[in-house]
């Protein structure tokens, strides 16, 4: 999972932004081509306590406004949930990241090698 916004953050920096109000969001961007349409959702994103996401979203609304809607019937359902989605700040997503990064690490198993 690839996180965007905490580069050079320490944990204890990290978490004392999210006391504040910090939150992890996803955009969703939609694309059709004629018959096929996909809803993806963006990396994450580390927005902190009261920065806008407008910045962070505007990529993935322009290409849904652009690119989305051809597809039917998928399409313009897909595009408006997007558009929603993006428009109210992405979808926060900071429990699971949390619980993510608080998730211990399991030790490398040792190789043990078969010889005939």
């Amino acid at each position: 999972m690839k996180i965007l916004g905490i580069e050079g953050m320490t944990p204890e920096q990290l978490n004392f932004e999210l006391q504040r109000g910090g939150r992890f969001v996803i955009f969703q961007y939609a694309i059709s081509v004629i018959v096929m349409s996909f809803r993806r959702a963006s990396n994450v994103y580390f927005v902190r306590a009261g920065e806008g996401t407008t910045s962070k979203s505007f990529g993935f609304t322009v290409l849904t406004l652009l690119a989305g809607w051809w597809g039917i019937p998928f399409g313009p359902i897909f595009t408006v949930q997007a558009l929603v989605t993006n428009f109210r700040g992405g979808k926060d997503v900071s429990k699971q990241v949390i619980a993510s990064l608080n998730k211990p690490v399991p030790a490398a198993q040792p190789v043990t090698a078969a010889i005939s």
